[in-house]
């Protein structure tokens, strides 16, 4: 009797959404092998802000997104996967003057409409739910059944879930085509050529030089800050807190950045270890330094925000490089010229929310199911015709 092998598939790339792949596909029944060119959550899944959100997502496919991962986080939350590394909490959008009050409410209506829950927070009611703020702020919208999860905690779980073979410190170079048209059946990589029958690119930044997109994939610096232990001041904050200016600074995600290349968006968010998370700062930049500047600033606009915040210490800065796109939109779907090749890239600081959800939408294609959401926005080829009119 003739014994069926299992397909293989190829995950180049062992972040977040890499991970997430080999969760999903495994459990479909391919055999998977990861590739990293380091190794697992070396990238900017290792230094993400761990945000699981909806609250700053403008109105469309993004936001869309969003609250379908979100509710997958909740899904594998449930199944015992995410146990003890998923910590479901609110985020709190701050205004602090009569123009963001107004955006704020602009946007309160876009989150309703597409069915987030909010609570509208004013005045002493506000400093009653979370306590500890600046007397300056005026209005706040609670986002409900938000989360944080750190990148490679979540990383790790998945693929020890997959049962996933991974290739630490192997390069992807190229491609081997199949015999027939359309089909790719390996990899060349620094430890070998790879035989695949599905190959997942979700190696950010370096998906570019694979795919031949350099001009639609982007570096992008963020700095955060780490402080020391707070329990007392952690633990009368009840969830993130995102100053109205953050949602302003995303603006710049559908165009380059201008004059220094950064801008600033506040958030402060209480870890389950008693610190505090700050951050952050976006940069046209692949350089992965934090510097002074940035670091005042983030610190002083922080203070403003929880004034006892001076009160503690600063333990450590860092910066992480994240891959974004021309159009602030992901590439998630078939790379065009191959049949069994998929792209899963190119989600900036968005990564760590859509992660999980991008893995099962990958196993979705891999056997030709209906996806989770539409991928008409995030085609990939919607570059490569760009690439070639170039």
């Amino acid at each position: 009797m003739a014994v069926t092998r299992k397909l293989r598939a190829a995950i180049v790339g062992a972040g977040i959404v890499g991970a997430a792949s080999a969760y999903f596909l495994s459990r479909a029944g391919f055999a998977v092998q990861m590739l990293d060119a380091a190794a697992p959550a070396s990238g900017a899944t290792g230094s993400a802000d761990g945000a699981v959100s909806v609250a700053s997502k403008r109105p469309g496919p993004m936001m869309e997104a969003a609250i379908r991962g979100v509710e997958t986080y909740r899904d594998l939350h449930g199944a015992g996967i995410f146990e003890g590394v998923f910590k479901e909490r609110s985020t709190f959008m701050l205004a602090q003057d009569a123009a963001e009050d107004a955006v704020l409410e602009a946007h309160a209506v876009a989150l309703s409409g597409n069915g987030v829950e909010l609570r509208l927070h004013r005045e002493d009611a506000l400093h009653r739910t979370v306590q500890n703020l600046s007397r300056a702020i005026r209005s706040a919208i609670e986002v409900r059944g938000e989360g944080h999860a750190i990148g490679y905690e979540v990383t790790s779980r998945l693929i020890a879930a997959s049962g996933a073979t991974v290739a630490r410190g192997c390069r992807v170079n190229g491609f081997r085509t199949a015999s027939r048209s359309g089909s790719l059946d390996a990899l060349e990589t620094s430890a070998g050529t790879i035989e695949a029958d599905l190959v997942v690119l979700a190696a950010g930044g370096g998906s570019a030089s694979l795919l031949g997109l350099a001009s639609a994939l982007r570096p992008r610096k963020g700095q955060l800050l780490v402080t020391e232990r707070a329990p007392a001041l952690n633990a009368g904050i009840r969830g993130s807190l995102m100053s109205c200016r953050y949602l302003m600074s995303k603006d710049s995600t559908e165009t380059r950045m201008t004059g220094s290349g950064r801008r600033f968006g506040l958030v402060v968010d209480p870890l389950r270890t008693g610190q505090f998370l700050i951050g952050g700062t976006r940069e046209e930049t692949a350089e992965r330094g934090t510097d002074a500047d940035a670091v005042r600033r983030l610190l002083v606009e922080a203070v403003a925000l929880v004034p006892r915040l001076r009160e503690v210490r600063l333990l450590r800065t860092f910066a992480g490089v994240r891959t974004a796109t021309a159009d602030g939109r992901p590439l998630i779907g078939r790379v065009r010229g191959f049949d069994n090749v998929l792209v899963a890239t190119g989600f900036e600081g968005d990564g760590i929310c859509l992660g999980p959800l991008t893995g099962k939408i990958v196993s979705q294609l891999a056997r030709g199911e209906p996806t989770a959401i539409d991928l008409s926005p995030f085609d990939p080829a919607r570059f490569a015709t760009q690439e070639q009119a170039a």
